[in-house]
């Protein structure tokens, strides 16, 4: 189970027990920069995510495991699957947000036009004071407002929910961490894309997304059957964006429900 943007392996706090209770065995685990994981001055993007996951499948797993990711989870979900496809059984996505979902028309830029962006994009990034910034939303009321801004029903108050946004933001090397991923994110090339991923999967993938999605709008969802045809969409009325949280019992039956439908493993694991 892969989180999200600013969360941790805590965030799947309504959604392991009950896939564990159900027979599956759940790892959650914390990407490099968030949760109990160290956050590094270096490029954090989600190819470095893809192979911190697989080398967790191939030493602690030791076999093929089924990805459930949210949000940035999922994009790193999907570039585990699409990079080390044989580690991979499918994928389920809790929302998948990337820019590249909503780019119709593919332009290759001169190779000047490329140094120039990477310079002013680096630039840029190192020039913002987020060692000021971080700090001052992760101990004022602005990080209730940010959290808010995620669920559909209300959530100020969920003190669990508070601690668990607000311990690895209050780190002192999370703005070390948030710029390194504000750099290597935006400078990705395009094969680490999720348009780019998602042509090149060949599990089976589950996407699940919240109607009342204000940080990654529905309309983005129907983008994606233009990269996977054949992928199941499912959307959950009346919820936001953290729906493994928000709606844990429709989120934990619907991924049941398809984990129960996915063809069983090969014997052999990956070479």
């Amino acid at each position: 189970m892969l989180h999200g943007f600013a969360c941790g392996s805590g965030h799947w706090r309504h959604t392991a027990g009950p896939l564990a209770a159900a027979g599956w065995c759940v790892y959650g685990l914390d990407l490099i920069g968030f949760g109990g994981s160290a956050q590094p001055a270096l490029r954090l993007d989600n190819r470095l995510w893809a192979r911190q996951t697989r080398a967790f499948l191939e030493e602690v797993v030791q076999a093929p495991a089924v990805l459930v990711g949210h949000s940035l989870g999922s994009l790193v979900a999907l570039s585990c699957a699409g990079f080390f496809p044989a580690w991979v059984r499918a994928v389920a996505a809790a929302t998948l947000p990337d820019p590249s979902l909503l780019i119709t028309v593919k332009r290759r830029r001169a190779p000047w036009r490329r140094r120039l962006r990477r310079l002013v994009i680096t630039l840029l990034c190192r020039l913002l004071p987020l060692e000021l910034l971080v700090p001052l939303i992760a101990h004022t009321p602005l990080l209730n407002l940010g959290i808010q801004s995620a669920y559909n029903k209300p959530v100020i108050g969920d003190r669990e929910l508070h601690q668990l946004i607000a311990w690895p933001a209050r780190r002192p090397t999370a703005a070390w961490a948030l710029r390194g991923m504000s750099i290597g994110m935006a400078l990705r090339p395009r094969g680490a894309t999720a348009a780019a991923l998602l042509d090149r999967l060949s599990q089976p993938l589950l996407v699940l997304w919240g109607d009342a999605d204000r940080l990654v709008p529905i309309e983005v969802s129907r983008q994606l059957k233009r990269y996977k045809p054949d992928l199941e969409l499912v959307v959950l009325p009346g919820v936001g964006h953290c729906l493994q949280d928000e709606a844990p019992l429709r989120f934990g039956g619907l991924l049941l429900d398809w984990l129960a439908r996915l063809p069983d493993p090969t014997p052999a694991g990956p070479g």
